[in-house]
């Protein structure tokens, strides 16, 4: 089937050393410019196999463009490769566009030419069939499609993510979409619960604004969301407890 290059590309979790203690007040346990979401590490070779569920959130217009995708992913965390796959959403000139990708870093994402609606549950996967080939599989549940591809990739399989992410235009990070929460549910890594901890989450800052963060994680730590905030909100992340929130 056709595939679509874009300028549009992730890049590896950007960082954000000066807040990192806003993180840990609340429990968490990094900060990043371009990442919210939950991400496990270990040595390399750890993780051959990331899957997940999640909705496709709904993005607001905006007059200024602003870009958003959720995705899952091995590497990218504590290194500069990253395979992935997810959906991205956007509003540019006022008009809100839905799509699906994936990705393997350096190179730009790919988009699958297939519908994509808010609202919409996604499954995705990435196996490891043998050394340097991966299998990329995303589905759309509600629409009823599946799109495969089988790629190279010889990343250090150090690191495994569920994430939201502000993705990169151009050279810059974007301006996070106006989205709603995006709830991420059956998280596997290595065909089990990754079992995560509040402490594997991250929260997004940009500009000293807190743009992201995440709920502690529920179902025997295989599920979550990711919440979009707004400034208006309460300055909840300065608590010295977990955050809690609600999809």
């Amino acid at each position: 089937m056709g595939q679509v290059n874009r300028l549009t590309r992730s890049k590896p979790c950007l960082k954000d050393k000066l807040n990192t203690g806003r993180a840990a007040s609340s429990g968490f346990g990094w900060t990043s410019s371009n990442w919210s979401g939950y991400a496990i590490s270990g040595k390399k070779g750890s993780y051959r196999q990331i899957s997940a569920d999640w909705i496709v959130p709904y993005v607001k217009p905006t007059v200024k463009p602003t870009f958003s995708s959720a995705w899952i992913g091995i590497d990218g965390f504590k290194n500069s490769s990253l395979i992935q796959t997810g959906t991205g959403h956007e509003s540019v000139n006022g008009k809100v566009r839905y799509y699906a990708w994936w990705e393997i870093l350096p190179a730009s994402e790919t988009v699958i030419p297939l519908p994509v609606s808010p609202g919409n549950h996604m499954r995705a996967s990435i196996v490891k069939l043998s050394p340097g080939k991966w299998c990329i599989t995303l589905r759309n549940l509600s629409k009823c499609w599946v799109f495969r591809t089988v790629q190279r990739y010889n990343g250090p399989q150090s690191s495994a993510e569920w994430i939201v992410e502000a993705p990169q235009v151009g050279f810059d990070i974007a301006p996070l979409s106006k989205l709603s929460t995006v709830c991420f549910t059956c998280c596997q890594v290595n065909g089990r619960s990754p079992r995560l901890k509040v402490s594997d989450g991250g929260i997004m800052i940009q500009n000293k604004k807190l743009l992201a963060v995440p709920t502690p994680p529920r179902s025997c730590g295989s599920a979550f969301s990711v919440r979009r905030i707004y400034h208006k909100s309460p300055p909840a992340v300065y608590s010295r407890n977990p955050i809690y929130t609600t999809p």
